[in-house]
């Protein structure tokens, strides 16, 4: 079994009105959020699901289901570091993280350096070990029509010892 693996994840929500907007654990200004179980962090589901999927483990759901009251409007954070912690338990460290966060509306480049900050700190990484990047989606499907965003995550772990 090799020493390195890559996982990837993706996570879309849709907006809603009288909700903060979480992204990275960053509290963005807009009038709108996203809608979810939790506080609906498109980049930390996509990010928990690359990570376990790196190291075989499974994914979001299985540990943090949407029916479990436990985890109404949690903080994606927190989940993400839970993640981190389970899978330095299973003899995994995190190598890289890196995400792409896919929406017309609203401009996220300015909280980037934030954002990058504490995915690094909850992963027990230095900023320059966890990249995250915006596109648009050019005005097509749900995304082009500014009724929610989505998130694709790529993790890289190494076997511990």
């Amino acid at each position: 079994m090799s020493d390195l693996r890559v996982g990837i994840g993706v996570d879309a929500h849709a907006f809603a009105e009288g909700v903060p907007l979480v992204l990275g654990g960053v509290e963005i200004d807009s009038p709108r959020g996203l809608a979810g179980h939790s506080d609906g962090d498109v980049i930390a589901h996509a990010l928990i699901d690359a990570l376990l999927g790196a190291a075989g483990l499974g994914d979001i759901g299985q540990y943090f289901p949407d029916t479990d009251e436990r985890y109404k409007d949690a903080d994606s954070l927190a989940l993400l570091a839970e993640v981190c912690n389970f899978l330095e338990e299973h003899g995994w460290t995190i190598v890289h993280l890196d995400a792409s966060v896919i929406c017309d509306a609203p401009k996220l480049s300015p909280h980037r350096d934030e954002m990058r900050g504490k995915l690094a700190g909850v992963a027990g990484l230095q900023p320059l070990e966890v990249n995250v990047k915006f596109t648009t989606n050019e005005g097509l499907g749900f995304i082009g029509r500014e009724e929610g965003m989505a998130a694709l995550a790529i993790a890289t772990v190494e076997r511990s010892g």
